[in-house]
């Protein structure tokens, strides 16, 4: 054999590659569009999640198992609009009523599939339409008219396939009657879609009066997105009206991108008492069936141009899809962007709130005072610095007031400017997102614009804390000076409320002494922690627990802050988008390429 030819086992063990790939593409792209999910009401995200919805359909109901089974029998949907007589047509080319036809819409509810029996292991299985159960029906005996044939409208619910083997069926390819796509029944479109999305080949059936309608010809026009191989079939036309209508009806095909599609002509005629068309009118459409059932190759071609055809749809879905995801995402940060500014503010506001002073007022200013004193203490400053240590020592052994009021108050003042400060910024965020409808979607009913029930307590517990925090800093660096020990014995607590006191005035770098605040009260905090620890140590434990206390701050607003992010959660983006993308790609690819049967 000529090495450049390759032998048929060759040629199967590469399709079989082939196969495999693409079957693991598809259950990827599956996978991405099970897990895809479009939260934000953006504009255009209910088309988006109903095209997820139907790309997951058409996947699991037909192009996988296509791509699976890419040797079973075509699936033949008729399809149609209301009063076509698709159940009609499909009567007539088995010979005998196995669907119910008559005046009262809608006919058709449960879909019945009629199959060569040869070929019901291909059907019987959930392979194809898994999400449909299967009934096994029964042919009609006897004279049982068409309009008593099948399953009666309400006898059964649409979530179900009754399947009929019928010899008149040639192998190779089954019938599926279809509900209306045009159903007054929102259930009965959404079926008749959803059948039409996994055939193989339609049967298009319309009318004289109907073939223009909109309903039917934005499906013709999906189909020829999607090369589906079709047949449509012009039925109920006025006798001697055949060829003017079927040449109009032909020209809009061809303008529209179906030049390729059968045409066939069914006249107006009488039905006979069983309420059938005379098997001549529908001699045209069996024929062309059979030839089909017997040319493997044309069913092979017939695979090929609707498979490929449907990949490519869905890979400019999936294509659709990601710039839906990537719209998500941005949406979604500049929602987390505007709860960020609003907190960010607000500790802004707090750091500037605890270091300007503006604490060491009111209650805090006065129960210092009373912890200080005001009277020979202020003017034994006034004298000079040289004495302050001698002040100072006198000052502790004179035991001074329990250091515990201060700290209250301390306590009390920072509390209020936390929650006010946490209070305004969940109002701002809320303001936000209430101003956008995305952000309102995802509050609902909930109301965000005030602080949690529990935010006053967490705030009383961080700050208690952070007190606690102070005084370990205080026992630390009296530690470190052994010859002040006789004074931090003193009042470790009373030192801690005077590092406190100095925080609060910690503007900028500068620390009391620089800017004089509140009437000299953190001059005089100051001055008692420099005779004690010296200046470099006052202004690096004043960083220090100031940078503790900005940590505990920021972590109580993430807290609030985290009401409202939580909500926005993943919305998807960078790398969901990069994979949808390369997905995309791939199924362009494989649409491209033609399946062995």
């Amino acid at each position: 054999m000529n090495p450049s030819e390759s032998s048929p086992s060759s040629d199967n063990g590469a399709a079989a590659l082939v196969q495999e790939a693409a079957v693991g593409l598809l259950e990827n792209v599956r996978t991405e569009l099970a897990a895809l999910d479009l939260p934000l009401a953006l504009p255009g995200v209910e088309a988006a999640r109903s095209q997820a919805a139907s790309a997951l359909g058409q996947l699991d109901d037909y192009i996988l198992p296509r791509w699976r089974s890419l040797e079973a029998p075509l699936l033949a949907v008729v399809g149609g609009s209301t009063g076509a007589g698709k159940s009609t047509l499909v009567n007539a080319l088995v010979g005998r009523p196995v669907t119910r036809s008559g005046a009262i819409r809608p006919t058709t509810r449960q879909p019945i599939l009629l199959h060569n029996p040869q070929d019901a292991p291909w059907f019987t299985s959930t392979r194809v339409l898994p999400t449909l159960h299967r009934v096994q029906g029964e042919l009609v005996k006897g004279n049982t008219p068409a309009s008593r044939a099948g399953v009666a409208p309400d006898a059964s619910a649409m979530t179900s396939l009754v399947l009929v083997a019928d010899t008149a069926v040639p192998t190779g390819i089954a019938l599926l009657d279809a509900p209306d796509v045009d159903s007054i029944s929102d259930d009965n479109r959404q079926l008749a879609g959803q059948l039409l999305a996994a055939a193989d080949l339609w049967l298009f059936v319309t009318t004289a009066n109907r073939y223009a309608d909109a309903v039917p010809w934005k499906l013709l026009l999906d189909a020829a997105s999607r090369d589906i191989t079709v047949a449509v079939i012009l039925d109920r036309v006025p006798q001697g009206a055949e060829q003017e209508v079927a040449a109009d009806l032909q020209e809009m095909l061809t303008r529209e991108g179906l030049s390729g599609a059968q045409l066939f002509v069914i006249p107006e005629m009488p039905l006979d008492e069983l309420g059938m068309l005379p098997v001549a009118t529908v001699a045209p459409i069996n024929a062309w069936l059979a030839n089909i059932s017997q040319d493997a190759a044309g069913r092979a071609e017939i695979v090929r141009r609707t498979l490929n055809g449907t990949v490519r749809s869905l890979s400019g879905k999936v294509e659709m899809l990601s710039e839906a995801v990537q719209a998500q995402h941005d949406a979604g940060e500049q929602l987390a962007q505007d709860v960020q500014a609003a907190f960010a503010d607000a500790a802004t506001r707090i750091t500037k709130a605890t270091s300007d002073g503006t604490l060491l007022r009111g209650e805090v200013l006065a129960r210092w005072q009373d912890f200080v004193g005001t009277g020979e203490f202020f003017r034994a400053l006034e004298s000079g610095i040289g004495r302050v240590r001698d002040r100072i020592g006198a000052f502790f052994r004179g035991q001074p007031p329990p250091a515990v009021k201060v700290e209250v108050a301390i306590e009390t003042g920072l509390q209020a400017v936390i929650i006010d400060q946490g209070g305004r910024a969940c109002e701002d965020a809320d303001q936000r997102w209430r101003a956008d409808p995305a952000g309102r979607q995802l509050l609902g009913m909930d109301d965000l614009s005030a602080v949690s029930p529990e935010f006053p307590a967490e705030v009383a517990a961080e700050i208690r804390a952070w007190q606690g925090e102070v005084m370990a800093l205080i026992r630390a660096e009296g530690a470190a000076k052994r010859s002040q020990a006789r004074w931090l014995s003193f009042g470790v607590n009373g030192l801690g409320v005077i590092l406190m006191i100095v925080v609060f005035s910690f503007t900028g770098g500068l620390t009391g002494a620089e800017v004089g605040i509140a009437g000299g009260t953190a001059v005089v905090g100051q001055k008692l922690l420099e005779a004690i620890f010296g200046e470099d140590a006052v202004r690096r434990l004043a960083q220090q627990a100031k940078t503790a206390l900005d940590v505990r701050c920021t972590s109580l607003l993430e807290s609030q802050q985290r009401r409202f992010l939580d909500r926005v959660g993943s919305m998807g983006g960078g790398t969901l988008v990069q994979r949808l993308d390369s997905l995309a790609g791939q199924l362009a690819d494989l649409g491209g390429k033609e399946p062995r049967t």
